[in-house]
C-alpha cells in the first residue's frame, strides 16, 4: 500500500513539475515558445515590409505628404538650382519657381498613391537566402534588403506613375509639367539672350519625371524603415501574431 501510495505521489509531482516547465515555455501572448522556422522568419520579414509600405504610402499620399514635410519636400533638381540664382532675369521667375515646386510636390503625392501595389508585388516576389542575417542585422536590414534587390525593378514600375501624375492638372487646373515647361523655357530663353551669354549662362534640361521618381522612392524607402525600427524595437508595433513571433526573437538580443 505504501508502494503504490509513494509511486502515486511520485507521479503527480513529476506531471506537476512538467506542467510548470511548459508554462514556462508559454509566452506572454499565450503560444508556445517554439523556436521559428526559417520559412516563418521570410514571412515575418515580407510582413513587416509590407507594413511598413502601407504606412508609408499612407503618410506620403497625402496632400503636405511631401510639401508640407521638410524631410522630403522635393525643390527644384540640382541642375535647375541655376534658376533660382538668376531668377531675377526671368519675368514673374519667384511665382513660376514657387508654382513649379509646389506641382512637382503634388505629383509626388499623387504618384505615392499607386506605389502600393508596386512594392507589394516586389515583396512577395523577393527571394530571401538569409532571413536570420536580416533579422539579426541593423534597425532597417529588411528595408535595406528590399532596396538592395529590387530598386532598379520598382524604379521602372513605378516611373509611368510618376509620369501619368505629372500629366494630371494638379494646382490651378495646370498640370506640373505644363508649369515646368513654363519655368525652363523662360530661363532657357534668358540664358540663350545676349545678357546671358554674357553671363555664361547655360541652359537647363533635366527629366523631371526621373528626378521626381527617385526622390520619391528614397522617401518611401525611409518612411519603410522608421516602420521597421519600430517593429524591432517596440513590441506594441508588432500588430500581427507573424510580427510577435519572429521580431520577439530580439526582445532578449
Amino acid at each position: 500500500m505504501r508502494t503504490t501510495k509513494f509511486i502515486l505521489f511520485s507521479f503527480i509531482c513529476i506531471s506537476l513539475t512538467s506542467c510548470n516547465v511548459l508554462m514556462q515555455g508559454v509566452s506572454n501572448s499565450g503560444t508556445l515558445s517554439i523556436p521559428t522556422t526559417d520559412k516563418e522568419n521570410i514571412a515575418g520579414i515580407k510582413n513587416a515590409l509590407l507594413l511598413g509600405t502601407e504606412r508609408a504610402v499612407s503618410d506620403l499620399s497625402i496632400e503636405n505628404g511631401f510639401y508640407g514635410n521638410q524631410a522630403f519636400k522635393l525643390l527644384l533638381p540640382e541642375e535647375a538650382q541655376t534658376i533660382v540664382e538668376n531668377i531675377s532675369l526671368i519675368p514673374g521667375g519667384k511665382a513660376l519657381v514657387d508654382k513649379a515646386i509646389l506641382s512637382i510636390n503634388r505629383s509626388a503625392e499623387d504618384a505615392v498613391k499607386e506605389a502600393g501595389p508596386v512594392f507589394k508585388k516586389a515583396i512577395q516576389d523577393m527571394t530571401i537566402s538569409d532571413a536570420m542575417g536580416i533579422l539579426l542585422g541593423g534597425s532597417n536590414a529588411a528595408t535595406q534588403y528590399l532596396q538592395k534587390t529590387t530598386s532598379t525593378e520598382l524604379k521602372n514600375l513605378f516611373l509611368p506613375k510618376v509620369q501619368a501624375s505629372l500629366k494630371k492638372p494638379l494646382v490651378g487646373d495646370v498640370s506640373t509639367t505644363e508649369t515646368w515647361n513654363l519655368l525652363i523655357n523662360a530661363y532657357n530663353s534668358a540664358a540663350n539672350s545676349t545678357l546671358g551669354k554674357l553671363a555664361s549662362l547655360k541652359p537647363v534640361n533635366t527629366q523631371l519625371d526621373q528626378y521626381v521618381t527617385d526622390k520619391a522612392l528614397s522617401a518611401l524607402f525611409t518612411k519603410m524603415a522608421e516602420t521597421e525600427n519600430s517593429i524591432r524595437t517596440d513590441p506594441a508595433a508588432r500588430t500581427t501574431t507573424l510580427l510577435k513571433r519572429v521580431f520577439g526573437q530580439l526582445d532578449n538580443k
